[in-house]
């Protein structure tokens, strides 16, 4: 294959990591989107010890096309260890998708595509290590709303020189149109959705994948980290169960079934992971990740293979409940029986994986997990608490605090989406876990726009480990309708209304940084300043470190800054 010298610019552009990002500093925005026939950048991602998937999409006059691809060792491209031709077209929306294969275990790469005399930006990857391992470092990210924001948080996971991989707890995209959720900031920022609908066919999701891998923070973290991605319920559409979802209008929007697959087939055709076998169901997607002898990493599916339909609230229901018939509600309907959230396929491989954990004696089990597991019942509210909001907030707003007081007042959870929506399931998981030897969990969880630290219990009383939530990279916290000062009163009662719940921060955007030893995990909660323009800096609001004793972990706050 023909070799071109790299320049500077080529190496700096494709090496944005390499820009380190101490917390604290400032940015200003700089980072610049590709160019030429791969605007949509690079990325790589679903690593294992020997192997791992590099991706580009190649914007190219013509039909069908081919590009080279090359893999080294030095950045420079001089220790060439694999390299080859590909192809594409049509039928994958040219994207570009190599399984790079006989790799050394724990070991950094840099990647290229060549397409004529073009080079695409320089990537950076590493394979998973094995044996001995005294040190992990994971971003943990979930819910980028191109309208809602820059992806600041993005650029800074990119620069952190702490970071190794990133776990991607899914809403990677949104689907909704123009004129929906952000459409307001959106149009002010100048990002609003495309196509300019919601995302339905084939074609609207794979237009939506490329406006999102076209955000040049978004290509830098592509660039400089491997990613492990789990979707949620925005890679198709809002709150899907099996058959069908909250957001989904059979009579206008045609099959479910149909949407389904077709935005699973754009996720998989846009994101660097294994394909799935042809007898393979595309929508069992869940994966064993071992650091070594440090971690596993096990990732859960909940949207698709096995959730049965969302229980909803009736406002009529509650405005006649006391707080035993809520309770009867909760136990009969909520909780009932086979309420299933995991496929049993998903279950038996969470349950062999970890059990694999323990008998490896692997120090850390970390689960991937889209929705909060951790019980949630929504805040209680006083008479004083609701005339504070009524002079800050609109008409509506109001309500809506009425709304989760009443629920309050019931002890109904919060919502019914996440676990506290699936008792049951839950329970059932925590059994599967328990039997597996595994009750040292470190749930990382997406969705809320929230960062949480959470104590975990199974319906005995008896710990079942630490749930750790990321905020969203640019999507706004719920109770944020409520005003700053009105979302953190919201969060406060929240704390004071459920034991499991140690901690939460909802009006922060950014990511969650994992430090992972053999004696210790370091959770860092890490905010950017802001996401209406490129110019933020990164602060650490809290730090937790967790330490596992006698197959039980014990957690302590090491750093607070949030007041």
């Amino acid at each position: 294959m023909k070799r071109l010298p790299l320049t500077r610019r080529q190496i700096l552009a494709g090496l944005s990591a390499t820009l380190l990002l101490p917390v604290g500093l400032r940015v200003r925005g700089e980072t610049m989107a590709a160019a030429g026939p791969f605007p949509h950048g690079v990325a790589s991602g679903d690593p294992d010890q020997t192997s791992i998937v590099l991706w580009t999409r190649l914007t190219v006059p013509g039909g069908p096309t081919e590009c080279l691809w090359e893999l080294a060792s030095d950045p420079g491209f001089q220790q060439i260890v694999r390299s080859g031709q590909v192809s594409t077209g049509a039928d994958r929306d040219y994207t570009v998708k190599i399984l790079a294969s006989g790799l050394a275990p724990g070991q950094t790469y840099y990647y290229r595509f060549l397409w004529g005399s073009q080079y695409s930006p320089t990537g950076r990857t590493r394979t998973l290590p094995s044996g001995s391992l005294a040190y992990l470092g994971l971003a943990v990210a979930s819910c980028s709303n191109l309208p809602f924001g820059h992806f600041n948080a993005y650029e800074a996971i990119a620069q952190d020189p702490a970071v190794e991989y990133v776990l991607h707890l899914g809403d990677y995209l949104y689907e909704y149109g123009a004129d929906g959720y952000g459409a307001s900031t959106g149009e002010q920022l100048g990002r609003l959705h495309n196509p300019p609908h919601e995302m339905v066919s084939l074609n609207d999701y794979r237009l939506r994948h490329a406006q999102y891998k076209a955000d040049p923070q978004s290509q830098a973290m592509h660039a400089a980290h491997p990613l492990i991605p789990l979707w949620d319920d925005h890679e198709s559409t809002n709150n899907p169960w099996m058959g069908g979802a909250e957001n989904h209008q059979p009579d206008q929007e045609g099959d479910w079934r149909t949407r389904r697959d077709v935005s699973l087939r754009a996720w998989y055709e846009w994101m660097p992971v294994r394909e799935p076998g042809l007898a393979e169901d595309p929508a069992a997607y869940w994966r064993h990740f071992r650091f070594g002898d440090l971690a596993s990493l096990v990732t859960l599916e909940t949207r698709h293979t096995g959730r049965v339909r969302q229980v909803d609230y009736a406002t009529e229901a509650l405005a006649a409940m006391d707080p035993q018939s809520a309770q009867q509600f909760l136990r009969n309907v909520v909780g009932a029986p086979g309420r299933e959230m995991l496929s049993t396929e998903m279950q038996d491989f969470a349950a062999r994986a970890l059990a694999e954990s323990v008998s490896s004696q692997r120090h850390w089990r970390l689960i991937g997990n889209q929705v909060p597991m951790a019980r949630m019942l929504a805040p209680r509210l006083d008479a004083s608490d609701l005339a504070y909001l009524q002079t800050r907030v609109s008409e509506a707003n109001l309500q809506r605090a009425k709304y989760f007081a009443r629920l309050g007042e019931l002890g109904l959870p919060l919502y019914l989406d996440p676990w506290d929506g699936y008792p049951w399931a839950r329970e059932a998981f925590y059994q599967r876990c328990r039997a597996a030897g595994a009750t040292d969990l470190v749930v990382l969880t997406g969705d809320s726009h929230s960062f949480w630290q959470n104590s975990l219990y199974d319906g005995e009383g008896r710990h079942m480990g630490v749930e750790l939530g990321t905020t969203g990279i640019s999507s706004p916290g719920d109770f944020l309708e409520f005003g700053t000062e009105g979302a953190r009163l919201m969060d406060q009662r929240l704390i004071a209304s459920n034991p499991e719940v140690l901690w939460t921060e909802g009006t922060r955007n950014g990511y969650l940084r994992l430090k992972i030893t053999r004696d210790a995990l370091q959770a860092d909660f890490v905010s950017v300043s802001n996401i209406l323009s490129r110019d933020y800096t990164t602060s650490l609001l809290r730090q937790v470190t967790l330490r596992c004793e006698g197959g039980s972990l014990t957690q302590a706050v090491t750093r607070d800054l949030t007041g």
